[in-house]
């Protein structure tokens, strides 16, 4: 059980999956509790974490007891993240965590996105859903590598999910690395998985005030999309006021209007892509010429 947000393993089950599943790096699960853990079971490019509902809360637990294990899952998150952040600096790849809520259009924005740099990047996406691979056929119908990971009864991806579907992954060295994370504002604000930067996508069919009413989320990101501008002239959305309330929780957030279906928008955030990737690269090499200057001087 995950105190963090109130989501549980469960047992997983998966027809035609695999038992046992092995893999390079030495995870134990997310949600470990009192020696009890699952690992994941792979049917084709697609990882399980468990089905069934979520739960809210552990009956007859103490406070106490849940604040320690909030702690040690976190703890252990972090753990994992920054595995998966070495990872990525050693192969040069710019991965980012896209959050929002379900219905932003976070799935058509990556395949579109996936369009415009495809021919210029490797591309690779991880998936992350409660159930059905969906989203991942659409990807992989772009012709780029996707790995779907289903949570089960998890409401977010944490860092060792993330570590298993890089397992699965090849050839995106000094590439881009799109990790779409559940349809949720509140739990993946928490975990961080070893991206460059959260990415947050708000679409103007929701609410002007989701900054406000998830600031964790708009805090912790670098980003924010506010996507289907295309319908603005639908609907009763004030632009400005979205924009201001996202300062107000994080004023170093910086912010892109677009529309994944009219294109309006998309080469900006295709430049702010390419630009923070080659940052990403720059800071790399930066430090290996540390590292190489280091070991000259013990010549």
């Amino acid at each position: 059980m995950c105190t963090v947000c109130g989501c549980s393993d469960g047992n997983v089950k998966i027809e035609g999956s695999k038992e046992e599943h092995t893999h390079e790096h030495t995870h134990q699960h997310h949600h470990e509790v009192d020696g009890a853990h699952s690992e994941p079971l792979q049917e084709g490019e697609d990882l399980h974490f468990g089905k069934g509902p979520a739960h809210a809360h552990v009956a007859g637990m103490s406070q106490s007891r849940m604040v320690q294990i909030e702690q040690d899952i976190l703890g252990k998150n972090d753990r994992y993240a920054a595995i998966n952040r070495n990872r990525f600096s050693a192969k040069s790849i710019f991965a980012l965590n896209l959050v929002s809520s379900p219905g932003s259009g976070k799935t058509t924005l990556l395949t579109e996105t996936i369009e415009h740099i495809k021919s210029k990047y490797a591309v690779a996406v991880i998936e992350g859903d409660q159930q059905t691979a969906n989203d991942a056929d659409r990807i992989r119908e772009t012709g780029v590598p996707a790995i779907q990971v289903n949570t089960g009864k998890g409401c977010h991806l944490d860092a060792h999910m993330v570590g298993h579907a890089l397992d699965n992954l090849s050839e995106i060295d000094g590439g881009l690395l799109f990790i779409e994370n559940v349809g949720n504002l509140v739990c993946p604000a928490a975990f961080d998985l070893g991206e460059a930067h959260k990415v947050a996508i708000l679409s103007v069919t929701e609410g002007e005030d989701k900054p406000l009413k998830y600031p964790d989320m708009f805090y912790a990101a670098d980003l924010m999309i506010l996507n289907k501008i295309d319908l603005l002239p639908y609907l009763d959305f004030d632009v400005d006021k979205c924009i201001g309330f996202a300062k107000q929780v994080n004023p170093n957030i910086k912010v892109l209007q677009l529309s994944a279906k009219s294109g309006e928008g998309m080469l900006e955030w295709v430049e702010w892509l390419s630009a923070n990737r080659a940052l990403m690269i720059k800071q790399r090499v930066d430090e290996l010429q540390t590292e190489i200057n280091q070991l000259k001087a013990l010549i």
